[in-house]
């Protein structure tokens, strides 16, 4: 059965998101505006979502190249560009790409890239991880993009995703900002991706790692 499930995901990944809104059976969340974007610094995100200690659990190396998508305000971008060589943050509201502009001017190792709703914004070959911090749910065409971040992936390259965990009720965001570990591992593998863990140490989130084969 899982092996059927597979192979209709891998054929729909053909094309974008399914005409009602959906993909693979969920809703596409509508992405964050500009406008909100306040909320992605709020001072209660360092307790909830300790982003120090999801780097911390990436283990990444200091000459490592690591793209940011989806990287809204800067706020992980920043933090990456204290540990490794080169950061690109992507977004595809020029708003956002302007606020880590401001945010990153003294940072040499800090480049801003486009990004569209079809495409992430990176190279191939370019990075030794992707990191999307509550950013796949509201992707309007997940395969179009994944395909992209999985070119970009140099060999040995991971995939890492942040994402509230839907299995847990108790989890104080819409449910359409939510994903099942099932349904992650479902998608991405789908789209050939390999899983390797999913770290559960956050209180109200996940970090699921892939490679790109």
């Amino acid at each position: 059965m899982r092996a059927l499930i597979v192979a209709a995901l891998v054929a729909c990944s053909s094309s974008s998101h399914e005409p009602d809104g959906t993909y693979a059976g969920r809703p596409i969340a509508p992405a964050m505006s500009y406008q909100g974007s306040a909320w992605l610094e709020r001072p209660e995100r360092e307790t909830r979502e300790q982003p120090e200690a999801v780097l911390d659990a990436l283990h990444l190396a200091p000459n490592d190249v690591v793209a940011d998508v989806g990287a809204g305000t800067g706020y992980f971008t920043l933090r990456l560009a204290r540990r490794v060589a080169h950061v690109i943050a992507t977004d595809v509201q020029p708003e956002m790409r302007a606020a880590i502009g401001t945010r990153a001017h003294a940072l040499p190792n800090v480049e801003v890239r486009a990004a569209t709703p079809s495409n992430s914004g990176l190279a191939a070959g370019c990075c030794d991880l992707v990191l999307l911090v509550d950013v796949y749910h509201e992707l309007a065409d997940p395969p179009a993009v994944m395909a992209t971040i999985r070119a970009a992936l140099r060999p040995r390259g991971r995939l890492a995703l942040v994402e509230y965990r839907a299995e847990d009720p108790s989890v104080p965001i819409k449910p359409e900002h939510k994903m099942t570990l099932a349904q992650i591992k479902l998608e991405l593998t789908g789209m050939g991706f390999v899983f390797v863990d999913s770290l559960e140490m956050l209180p109200d989130q996940r970090i699921v790692i892939f490679t790109s084969r």
